[in-house]
């Protein structure tokens, strides 16, 4: 299907991060928990259960109580951190009785881990490829493949991964023990365990390639956060590690080719190492692909959504309300049955929340941190709480110490039709009434993850899709429930690793076009295929790659930008075709576009190649310039000939496209003069620079940081010393506007002028 873009798309979302020191881990949220438990009696001799025991309660008192009740009960492991309670195993009879004792919370079979992997992983094919043998006559499990990943570290200990884990460098701690857990500030971490699991588990889940050898890289420390130098040095590592995949399930907001990261996965590539990475958690605005999810030959992974009953939130007065949700990283999964009263808690202040007990609070973003608003609404007795953007849009977050209350976010949009709805019934002095629906999803893109295309080199971003909600895997001490492309990623690594058992001889050029050839267009819910720049060629099928015959590469073409008026008006393409079958293929191109969108394509007309030969193909585009009245075109083109039908999606745009100018900002003190350095990082340059400071509760106008011209593009960096701040120290309202040409830009953020780390830190995404 061919896709026109007028100008004027609408507002876009912006999303800063921390890009100078840190890289940030694409996971969104926390869906479910469940502790280890053991499978060996059947169920009808005994059964597995998690008891949940009040805070206040001891847990030595209560377990000498349930020894005392029931004199048979098995203690299979206790926790203490995530989550108060225990395993235990016991009669299936007893079960219902636990709940009736004093200081027992509640009781629950222990079924949360039969994992969304075993939803994922057979959805993408992979359990249906593991009865095909290798060239060795070995089944295909990714067994003799060495996967890296760079990450938080891992659990080697965890029962699902001992098996696999083979070796890995900490580049926080630096030593040669990649352990993931509680580190040395004492925070707790998950996120590398989770990757791991979802890539190579082999026991209560099991991975896409469940005997792969995995390398631990660990880069990123407390909070998921590293810097660039340690993400450099792990890459380094693992080329010398001589890995064949490497995972990173992590990225920044820098969306441009030529950030450090995208330079060194490329030279990965180029090394043999197929770099898989997630394409980020910043959507779903056009241009919120980040760094490495730009870099050109890694495999840039956005997230679909696989089979599963998602929990909507609507009003039980407007039915019709249909509300996404994300659930706050580290608080309880929302698994209401019930209908609960829904009161407005303002900024979540103490003041705010004095009539919430036993209700649903709305609470706007903003104002005080995000954790406090939810301590807040839980000491005051709310039994939910529901955050929304104080800006456009979605936003992902979470807390790092676990929050014993279900609590999520929604879209400013969908906040502000909810409060409004609020007030209503309020003027009728009567109350609102939330409700959780649950609705079919498969097979859809994830709202969240970022879409392309890669400013300057005007690529297509993300390269392929695969499942990132609802994913279950191993964490420290058990399994966990998260959504993220971070959760995407790993499902193509384990893809890497079949395929490159199956086929060692293809290099990373060959794999990314085999799952890129192969993959499944994905449609919304008007049934048109999503833009290539929204889900690349489309949801991996293994089923189809690993049979594949034919190889187009690049899986994607983007014919760049045409201005209007330029008297060069043919733009051309090459792609490189293999026949891998053993017979004589012929091949031939055919495209959708008529003549009278103002192009006219010159397609190879046929392509003949013998058994194990390959040729380059020219594609070239002819633009019609008086036909043309879009500033976006994308379609596919179709190659036939081989197995399976070879779609090639492709991007092109009239005039330079409306991507953001400035990618991000950092402002930090500096040297021991109390300077400040900041940093800017704008894809295109700028004619002009001005960063001009504001009162934050005011907005009265303070002074100008500084006032630039003639940047070019990529990072700029400036230093400031004390006497060049025009400001006393303090928190101030930061306006950066960026103009080049006609195209102006306006970001704006919160800084500290003070001696010490300033980095408005968010919370984690």
């Amino acid at each position: 299907m061919i896709k026109k873009s007028k100008k004027g798309r609408g507002e876009r979302q912006r999303k800063i991060g921390f890009f100078l020191l840190a890289i940030i881990i694409c996971v969104t949220s926390t869906l479910m928990f469940e502790g280890f438990s053991s499978t060996g009696h059947s169920k009808e001799e005994s059964e597995t259960a998690i008891i949940a025991i009040e805070e206040n309660e001891k847990a030595d008192d209560v377990q000498d109580k349930l020894k005392k009740t029931f004199p048979d009960i098995e203690f299979l492991r206790s926790y203490e951190k995530g989550f108060k309670g225990f395993a235990v195993k016991l009669d299936p009879s007893q079960l219902e009785l636990l709940s009736n004792l004093d200081g027992i919370k509640r009781a629950d079979p222990s079924v949360a881990y039969q994992s969304s992997l075993k939803d994922s992983v057979p959805f993408i094919g992979a359990e249906a490829i593991r009865g095909q043998l290798d060239k060795h006559g070995v089944k295909l499990t990714g067994k003799g493949i060495k996967v890296g990943i760079i990450d938080t570290g891992i659990d080697y200990n965890h029962p699902d991964l001992y098996r696999n884990f083979k070796g890995g460098y900490d580049f926080v701690d630096k030593d040669e023990d990649p352990l993931e857990g509680r580190d040395k500030h004492g925070k707790n971490t998950m996120h590398g365990t989770h990757v791991a699991g979802i890539i190579g588990a082999n026991g209560a889940v099991r991975g896409v390639a469940p005997e792969a050898d995995l390398y631990m890289y660990r880069a990123l420390g407390p909070g998921g956060q590293g810097s660039t130098e340690q993400i450099l040095a792990a890459i380094d590592k693992a080329i010398e590690d001589k890995v064949d995949i490497l995972n990173l399930s992590l990225g920044s907001p820098i969306n441009g080719p030529d950030w450090p990261t995208s330079e060194a996965l490329d030279k990965a590539a180029e090394a043999g190492i197929i770099a898989v990475t997630s394409s980020g958690n910043s959507g779903p605005a056009m241009w919120s692909v980040g760094s490495p999810g730009t870099a050109d030959k890694a495999i840039s992974v956005g997230a679909s959504i696989p089979p599963l009953r998602m929990p909507k939130l609507t009003l039980y007065d407007k039915p019709e309300l249909s509300i996404s949700m994300q659930t706050v990283q580290g608080t309880s999964p929302w698994q209401f049955r019930r209908d609960l009263p829904l009161v407005d808690g303002g900024l979540g202040m103490k003041e705010d929340l004095e009539n919430v007990k036993g209700k649903a609070v709305l609470i706007e973003r903003g104002g005080i941190p995000l954790i406090r608003k939810i301590v807040n609404a839980r000491k005051a007795g709310a039994d939910a709480v529901i955050i929304y953007n104080n800006v456009a849009g979605a936003f992902a977050a979470g807390t790092e110490e676990v929050q014993p209350i279900p609590a999520v976010t929604i879209t400013r949009e969908d906040g502000e039709q909810i409060k409004k709805a609020i007030e209503a019934k309020e003027k009728k002095s009567s109350s609102s009434v939330l409700r959780t629906v649950l609705e079919e999803e498969t097979d859809h893109m994830a709202f969240f993850s970022s879409r392309g295309p890669v400013t300057r080199s005007w690529k297509i971003k993300p390269d392929v899709v695969a499942p990132g909600v609802d994913i279950d895997s191993t964490v420290p001490n058990g399994y966990l429930a998260l959504n993220g492309t971070s959760m995407a990623a790993p499902h193509i690594a384990g893809a890497a690793a079949l395929l490159k058992q199956a086929r060692p001889e293809w290099n990373p050029d060959q794999i990314k076009a085999a799952l890129m050839n192969t993959a499944v267009s994905l449609t919304d819910d008007s049934d048109n295929d999503y833009p290539p720049f929204v889900q690349g060629a489309g949801r991996v099928e293994m089923t189809k790659a690993i049979r594949t015959d034919t190889l187009v590469y690049p899986g994607t073409l983007s014919f760049g930008v045409w201005t209007l008026g330029n008297k060069e008006r043919v733009h051309e393409e090459k792609v490189v075709i293999e026949n891998h079958s053993d017979q004589k293929k012929t091949y031939t191109f055919r495209t959708e576009t008529g003549s009278f969108l103002g192009l006219k394509w010159e397609l190879p007309k046929r392509i003949t190649l013998q058994p194990g030969e390959k040729k380059e193909a020219k594609i070239r585009l002819e633009i019609e310039a008086g036909a043309i009245d879009y500033d976006q075109l994308d379609g596919v083109l179709t190659v036939e000939g081989g197995n399976e039908e070879i779609r090639l999606p492709y991007l092109l745009f009239i005039n330079e496209p409306d991507y953001p100018r400035i990618g991000a900002f950092d402002l930090q003190p500096f040297g021991t003069n109390k300077g400040y350095r900041y940093e800017v990082y704008m894809p295109g340059g700028a004619e002009e620079l001005e960063i001009a400071l504001y009162d934050l509760d005011t907005y009265a106008f303070a002074g100008v940081l500084d006032k630039v011209t003639n940047i070019k593009p990529g990072l700029y960096e400036q230093k400031l010393s004390a006497k060049d701040i025009p400001v006393p120290e303090g928190k101030y309202r930061a306006v950066v506007y960026a103009r080049a040409g006609d195209k102006e830009e306006v970001l704006e953020t919160i800084i500290r002028l003070e001696q010490k780390m300033i980095d408005e830190k968010r919370s984690k995404r």
